[in-house]
């Protein structure tokens, strides 16, 4: 998201981007996204550590309902999405987006001995929850910001792949830990929740040892967003004046923006948490516990593997077709949870199109955003759009867990294969070139 806005008359959102030299093409990615990459490969082995264990704890240890689990499922993921505008709009402000990422990474740290001391009681658990994902929302828009700013906007596609596919190294290695944890502990899960903190820490020294803040650079004029003003000049040179919760605000003015605004809502809306995922595979296989975690561990080898060739195919058909066939996996998926295949080859398939959606929809999307959002408000931009989503995500996991509860999973699964069709459809219609 290096370069400008997207004006009505540039190029449109679906379109890829010009590819440029082959030298260009085939030059790796900056030192700077590596060592994000690094730092989110860490963090995710610490907090897959505890996902991977989560559902199996709160619904077959706790015996709490789907409902309930839906509510925690959606606090887990978008009950302090509101913060990611937080976060966003402070790292432009005070131009810093290292030192706002590194708050987030030590919130979510910190949340994980928390768990330690919340025990059996679903309040406490909640708000530990919370907290860990009040680092996410915080550290997660100017983490994207800072690779964007790192790599070149034909490369976006690209730079976010790599970085994805780190973090899905991480989120592979996590339940395997967290099964080593539990094996070597004669399964205690608050050997668990330690080790997940000492992982995070180490995460918070990487970033502060190798990561570096960079301007974003981008000379290519762009439409201005409501609110903004001038640049005053001090000693003959533009001074960029603080962004201001006006300027931030006038984002929403702009329809290239709103569109995306809208697209990820629907698209959040349509997406139900892995653990659900897992638990419905679970009951219709009827696996052992002992092999839970690993449900999780075939979603992450799909997306650690694809990551990167979506990100380049995205670099070179678009970013709008593979973040749609991207869903279109997910659709696919949700309806073989229930489907005719059953055994071996429906874990296989329903995991693998379980990590293609990941590897299709994470980091092409950011991409995809890139273009339309302006420089000086690109951290806010990203966490706008992140927000609306999460929000969304919230909503959905409430609905399915009421879905599951009133219905059963067979029926909640085949409304939200249906309903990632819709989504599907109107999302094209949102974002697709204009004409």
């Amino acid at each position: 998201m290096r370069r400008v806005y997207l004006s009505t008359v540039s190029k449109p959102m679906d379109e890829a981007p010009a590819a440029g030299p082959r030298r260009r093409r085939l030059a790796l990615v900056s030192g700077n996204v590596v060592a994000l990459g690094t730092v989110s490969l860490i963090t995710d082995v610490s907090a897959e550590m505890v996902t991977a264990v989560l559902p199996l704890y709160l619904v077959l240890g706790l015996h709490v309902s789907p409902l309930a689990y839906g509510v925690i499922d959606g606090v887990y993921t978008g009950a302090t999405a509101l913060l990611r505008l937080v976060g966003g709009f402070v790292a432009d402000r005070i131009r810093s987006r290292k030192l706002v990422a590194g708050l987030g990474y030590t919130l979510s740290a910190v949340a994980k001995l928390g768990l330690l001391l919340a025990g059996r009681s679903m309040t406490a658990i909640g708000a530990v929850i919370a907290v860990d994902r009040l680092g996410k929302g915080v550290r997660t828009a100017p983490r994207d910001a800072l690779i964007t700013a790192s790599s070149p906007p034909e490369a976006l596609g690209r730079a976010f792949g790599v970085h994805r596919t780190m973090d899905g190294i991480g989120a592979f290695l996590g339940p395997l830990a967290a099964l080593a944890v539990l094996a070597a502990a004669g399964e205690s899960y608050d050997a668990v929740f330690v080790t997940s903190f000492c992982v995070a820490a180490l995460a918070v020294v990487v970033l502060v040892l190798f990561v570096r803040e960079r301007p974003d650079g981008g000379t290519t004029e762009a439409p201005k967003v409501s609110g903004t003003t001038e640049a005053p000049k001090v000693g003959g040179k533009p001074q960029a004046p603080k962004v201001t919760v006006g300027e931030a605000a006038g984002l929403l003015r702009a329809a290239p923006v709103r569109r995306l605004v809208a697209a990820a809502c629907l698209l959040g809306l349509a997406t139900i948490g892995d653990g659900f995922v897992y638990l419905m595979l679970q009951r219709r296989e009827d696996l052992s516990l002992v092999w839970f975690p690993l449900l999780a561990v075939g979603t992450s080898l799909a997306y650690l593997l694809l990551a990167t060739p979506m990100g380049l195919l995205a670099d070179r058909i678009g970013r709008l077709p593979v973040v749609l066939g991207g869903y279109a996996a997910l659709g696919v998926t949700y309806a073989l949870l229930f489907g005719p295949v059953g055994g071996w080859p429906l874990l296989v398939v329903t995991l693998a199109l379980h990590g293609l959606f990941y590897a299709a929809t994470d980091g092409v999307l950011v991409a995809l955003a890139g273009p339309v959002l302006p420089v000086r408000l690109r951290t806010t931009g990203i966490a706008l759009i992140q927000t609306g989503q999460a929000l969304a995500y919230l909503v959905s996991s409430v609905l399915f867990g009421l879905a599951w509860q009133a219905w059963g999973p067979q029926a909640a699964s085949r409304v939200a294969a249906l309903g990632v069709a819709l989504v599907v459809v109107a999302t094209l219609l949102l974002l697709r070139k204009k004409r």
